[in-house]
């Protein structure tokens, strides 16, 4: 299961991370985000260990959706040592995802 991360613990969980770092932002209501979010979780239990992979309801956590300018979801964002290093928006294969965090470890 992906982690929840949220507008208090983005610092600590994303920026602060050791490992590369998978945060999916998406919405209850985004139909896409629902067919990406068991993709995210897939990914979360492949890579335990070497990758942090986690997911940010941008309804519930608006401040962090808002500083990294979220406008469309599901946007994937990838972290390295706190700052963006790739980012992918809307819903894609696995292996595209899988590809991108690949670059980063």
């Amino acid at each position: 299961m992906a982690l929840e991360i949220t507008d208090s613990n983005f610092e600590e969980v994303v920026l602060k991370s050791d490992k590369p770092v998978l945060v999916d932002f998406w919405a209850e209501w985004c139909g896409p985000c629902r067919m990406v979010g068991p993709v995210v979780d897939e990914l979360a239990k492949e890579y335990e260990g070497k990758a942090v992979i986690g997911k940010l309801d941008v309804d519930n956590n608006p401040r962090v959706a808002t500083e990294f300018g979220i406008m469309s979801i599901p946007a994937l964002l990838f972290f390295k040592n706190g700052q963006v290093v790739d980012k992918q928006v809307g819903a894609v294969p696995k292996h595209v995802l899988a590809n991108k965090l690949n670059a980063q470890l």
